[in-house]
């Protein structure tokens, strides 16, 4: 199956688990669903099962969202407590559809925990309580992590307890009835034998070949780079390389300090998932790795560069790619939304030191090289992961292993097989499908989750009632004198989102920057030309420089208001 193929079958509302090997395009294809669910006025909740997986798709940790916290069963008192907690019930009331990527590293008693919680809120009986469910991951991949718990109330527990390891063993996975999407393309290795090597190893069947080929890729401690990224499969390691190639440049170190805003439980699980660290020692001729995508400045999470200077102005570090491109690297922000309004966020110089790096934290990183160290292995997948960064079998560089590098899961071998023809039977059944009878099922599935359809996208031969466009409805009100809180309580939504229309509305020259001055507190229309200042300045568009240049001073909302009239 292919990502077009997948993505027509996550919009006719059905549950899925969508999976494929390393740098198939899973992240991708669930951006792309997102964006259309976005586009008819849809939320998702997106969630993942660590910290670092949701700082790649822009999300909350599945245990956050939930509720569940750090619990390893639900009693029913257990229950009654999460389900009365207002934040918990109110976006699990709300949701339409619920992405969980990673879910290799959840635990079956984790994934019947949410289901409970789901079904409890909404009051529903269906499965997730009638959420489409959208489990993203490979269970090749790194494991959850299992710890012997005694529970001392097990006779008031909801559900029994579930001996088998990974999530595809909780019964609501079976209740669900999830279409499988394997998608079977490839776009990170380009290396045709490589490919052939990783498909090896993903069928247990690492063979003298196999190891021949990674015997040429092996290389001696005293003959390694200190410009290529190294993967341990311990942070002890990863912490003592970084620190002792910092030391040997004979030059400063500048700090940058995390800047944190939000409650204090969640900040700490956005610090331990977020890639920068808390505390950023730079100096000029560090290795250093991106750890955001941003393609408009020509760099992605897991591209590699050594910092070069410091900007005299800002402080912010210059960094030169691989490629021979400079990049003068901004401040970035991880954020976790609720409602339209941010929760928690932090921001950071999008970057970490990359001597070194754990193979749990290389996990949705492209590398062009890496040195990886295997000699010390423990788990099942740990070799695969480790490997299957690197893009081309040129870039590998291999210290050592051990007999668990290159060994995949047995049971996961087995249960491959099937979502491979459970993945062949759900493409040849869409595939039956003529375009008018999936258009239906796309816009009755948008209908069910309260969402906006254009005129354009009336249902055929059906009499449906068909909203305006979004923009249009919030361009009406406008144009009635109505002001972003008045237009947000009139259409039920965040006044967050209405001011993202307006926004928009805007660019496509519909309101005029001019108009926007109605709008303006009157102690801020004296400071406009302050504001805008501090932009030219700071020879910057973007926010956060300038919220830091006023020190908290303006919201970030009002800034995004002054940067609209000003341009």
């Amino acid at each position: 199956m292919n990502q077009s193929q997948a993505l027509e079958i996550l919009k006719t509302g059905a549950n899925v688990f969508l999976t494929g090997e390393p740098g198939s395009g899973k992240t991708y294809t669930i951006n792309q669903y997102v964006a259309y669910l976005r586009s008819h006025g849809i939320d998702p909740a997106i969630t993942a099962s660590t910290g670092i997986a949701a700082t790649h798709i822009g999300g909350m940790t599945i245990h956050s969202w939930s509720g569940i916290g750090i619990k390893s069963h639900l009693n029913s008192a257990d229950l009654r407590h999460i389900a009365a907690n207002k934040y918990v019930s109110k976006r699990v009331a709300k949701a339409k559809v619920l992405i969980i990527d990673e879910i290799s590293m959840l635990s079956p008693d984790t994934v019947q925990m949410v289901e409970t919680i789901c079904r409890e809120v909404k009051k529903n009986d269906l499965p997730f309580g009638g959420i489409q469910i959208i489990l993203v991951g490979d269970f090749f991949q790194l494991p959850p992590v299992i710890k012997n718990i005694v529970d001392e109330f097990a006779e008031a527990q909801l559900f029994d307890d579930v001996p088998a390891r990974f999530a595809y063993d909780a019964p609501c996975w079976r209740e669900a009835e999830f279409t499988v999407c394997y998608i079977t393309e490839q776009h990170r290795q380009d290396d045709s034998d490589f490919v052939a090597l990783l498909a090896k190893i993903r069928r247990n069947g690492f063979d003298d070949s196999s190891e021949a080929m990674i015997q040429s890729r092996k290389i001696n401690v005293s003959n390694l780079s200190n410009m290529v990224p190294k993967l341990y499969s311990h942070n002890l390691d990863v912490d003592a390389m970084n620190d002792k190639m910092l030391a040997t440049i004979e030059k400063p170190a500048r700090l940058f300090q995390m800047v944190a805003i939000g409650h204090d439980a969640l900040i700490a699980v956005m610090k331990k998932g977020c890639l920068s660290p808390e505390k950023l020692y730079l100096k000029v001729g560090a290795s250093v790795m991106f750890t955001k995508n941003n393609a408009k400045e020509g760099y992605a999470n897991g591209t590699l560069g050594v910092v070069e200077s410091f900007d005299p102005e800002t402080n912010l570090p210059i960094v030169q790619i691989r490629d021979g491109h400079r990049v003068k690297v901004d401040l970035a922000d991880w954020a976790v939304e609720e409602d339209g309004k941010v929760k928690g966020q932090l921001t950071q110089i999008p970057l970490r030191l990359a001597w070194a790096i754990t193979v749990h934290k290389s996990q949705g990183i492209s590398l062009d090289e890496a040195v990886v160290d295997l000699s010390r292995v423990f788990e099942f997948g740990q070799g695969y992961v480790a490997i299957s960064r690197v893009r081309r079998l040129s870039g590998l560089y291999i210290i050592g292993w051990n007999e668990m590098a290159f060994r995949v899961d047995p049971e996961v071998l087995e249960k491959d097989g099937e979502f491979r023809a459970d993945s062949v039977s759900a493409e040849k059944l869409y595939s039956s499908l003529s375009n008018i009878e999936l258009e239906k099922l796309e816009y009755e599935f948008i209908i069910q989750c309260d969402g906006e359809l254009d005129i354009c996208d009336v249902l055929p031969k059906k009499k449906t009632k068909v909203k305006i466009s979004t923009f249009d409805e919030t361009l009406r009100l406008w144009e009635e004198g109505k002001n972003p809180l008045e237009i947000a309580k009139i259409r039920g939504l965040s006044e967050k989102t209405i001011f993202n229309h307006i926004e928009a509305l805007v660019k496509k020259g519909k309101i005029t920057p001019a108009s926007l001055k109605r709008i303006v507190k009157s102690e801020i229309l004296s400071e406009l030309t302050v504001i805008k200042t501090a932009f030219k300045k700071l020879k910057t568009d973007k926010l956060t420089p300038v919220f830091e240049h006023f020190q908290g001073k303006y919201s970030y909302d009002t800034l995004k208001l002054v940067r609209l009239i000003i341009k």
